[in-house]
């Protein structure tokens, strides 16, 4: 948990990098290797937590993994919407006006219902993986490391001028 705790806060970096220019830091910004490295990081220890909260048994574990890899493909693709509404919310930090503002909270939205959706849509496969009771423990597990990285994230980022 330390190890993601880490990570977390590694790829919370990934905003201040964005607004070096509106918070007067001069830092490097993070390149597209750097970033799919935390996220590669992210997802190993993502998976480290889950096998060692879920301790599936060898039967669910050979019908979980490939749902979870599936889903968290599917995660990563919403993830890359995130990460480029957070560079053009950085971007346009300084100049945010009621028009910015609008796309930006829309597309915010927007990523939040596909983060719903993808989860109402895999619950029937997680289920029939390893029972409801078990993709509820799973639910609730991805859930509290989503908030995790979430509430890094939140932290990083400044409230609108």
């Amino acid at each position: 948990m330390r190890k993601l705790m880490l990570i977390c806060a590694l790829f919370a970096f990934l905003v201040p990098m964005g607004m070096a220019q509106s918070s007067q830091v001069t830092a490097k910004p993070l390149t597209d290797s750097d970033i799919q490295l935390l996220r590669s990081d992210i997802r190993a220890d993502k998976q480290d937590i889950i096998t060692h909260t879920m301790q599936f048994t060898d039967t669910e574990s050979k019908a979980f993994w490939p749902v979870y890899r599936e889903y968290a493909n599917d995660q990563d693709k919403i993830g890359d919407d995130r990460l480029q509404l957070i560079q053009d919310y950085a971007k346009n930090y300084d100049s945010m006006d009621d028009a910015k503002a609008d796309n930006m909270g829309q597309r915010m939205l927007n990523i939040d219902a596909k983060y719903a959706n993808l989860r109402q849509t895999y619950w029937p496969q997680f289920e029939k993986a390893i029972g409801a009771k078990r993709a509820a423990k799973f639910y609730q597990v991805d859930s509290r490391l989503t908030l995790m990285i979430n509430l890094q994230l939140a932290s990083a980022i400044p409230l609108i001028p």
